[in-house]
């Protein structure tokens, strides 16, 4: 390989190799300009103080495009032999074994990842050591289609009875199509216990919205509302990362935002991308819910007696 094909890149305290650094990884069309791997190794270094305290301690699942976003995908769990040693893993059990997911910790790690062409980064809801304990919990508002005024007023109700339920959350779009309302939490409940509180307030928002909302995780159950999916709280389930970009034309970035952007005429799920990201992060949006995980036992009592229970 010509030294041409390999540059180098400074990561903290490390040296990262950037091979094919020229590859273009979002082909340039009406969506949005050309990307090359050199550039998405750019932008994660932009945005590696944001974007790293949401990826610490959490197993990965890496979503990698060797040949671009137009080539095949591969769903990476297990950690290839051949990665550095200086990458943290962490071995998680299942049914059969084990499996061995890299933990994302400095940014080096970031940028050797963004060599491997991954392009999106999945992590776990819970940490290293509480792996069976989540430190958030997660409603991915999902339209039938591109409907994204149907998102906003989905998100105002979620919003709305997370207040009155006490639990302060914060609000991400995906890069998709959606946004997800993010909850963060003290860690004390197991999966079983947050997913029955994520799929209990989901359900009384789609009874008080049956012509809006669902929770019916068949697609042709939903007809054309939006989908309250709650399926993300569960034992080795992941969600897109904040500030990870997405698969799609343009190179799209998930990005936190704060709730009076909801207003924002101009949001929308793909808002940002690549080019613009780190200006969003550097106003920190969530900075007001930062550090403020809550307990949901004082939340379950006020959500029974909202049911009825």
């Amino acid at each position: 390989m010509s030294g041409a094909e390999v540059r180098r890149v400074r990561a903290g305290r490390r040296t990262v190799e950037v091979h094919r650094p020229d590859k273009v990884l979002f082909p340039g069309d009406g969506e949005g300009p050309e990307y090359t791997k050199e550039d998405l190794v750019a932008y994660y270094r932009s945005v590696a103080a944001f974007l790293l305290p949401h990826l610490r301690g959490r197993p990965l699942m890496l979503e990698r495009h060797p040949d671009g976003v137009d080539g095949p995908r591969f769903m990476q769990k297990n950690t290839p032999e051949q990665y550095p040693q200086w990458i943290t893993r962490v071995e998680v059990p299942k049914e059969d074994g084990t499996v061995r997911h890299t933990v994302c910790q400095d940014s080096a790690t970031l940028a050797f990842l963004a060599d491997q062409a991954c392009l999106t980064l999945h992590r776990w809801l819970s940490r290293t050591g509480r792996l069976d304990r989540p430190d958030l919990m997660i409603f991915d508002l999902d339209p039938s289609g591109d409907d994204f005024d149907a998102v906003r007023e989905a998100a105002r109700w979620v919003g709305g009875l997370l207040d009155e339920l006490r639990l302060p959350c914060d609000l991400m779009t995906t890069g998709s199509r959606g946004l997800h309302v993010v909850v963060p939490l003290d860690g004390r409940h197991d999966f079983d216990e947050v997913r029955a509180f994520a799929r209990d307030t989901a359900e009384l928002l789609a009874a008080a919205h049956p012509d809006r909302l669902t929770t019916a995780a068949r697609k042709q159950d939903r007809g054309d509302r939006l989908y309250l999916d709650v399926g993300r709280n569960a034992y080795a389930q992941t969600a897109v990362a904040p500030y990870t970009v997405r698969a799609r034309p343009g190179a799209p970035v998930a990005v936190p935002i704060t709730w009076d952007q909801l207003d924002d005429p101009d949001l929308g799920p793909r808002r940002w991308t690549v080019a613009d990201a780190v200006d969003q992060a550097r106003t920190r949006p969530w900075s007001a819910t930062s550090g403020r995980g809550r307990a949901l036992g004082p939340a379950r009592r006020r959500l029974d007696a909202l049911r009825g229970a």
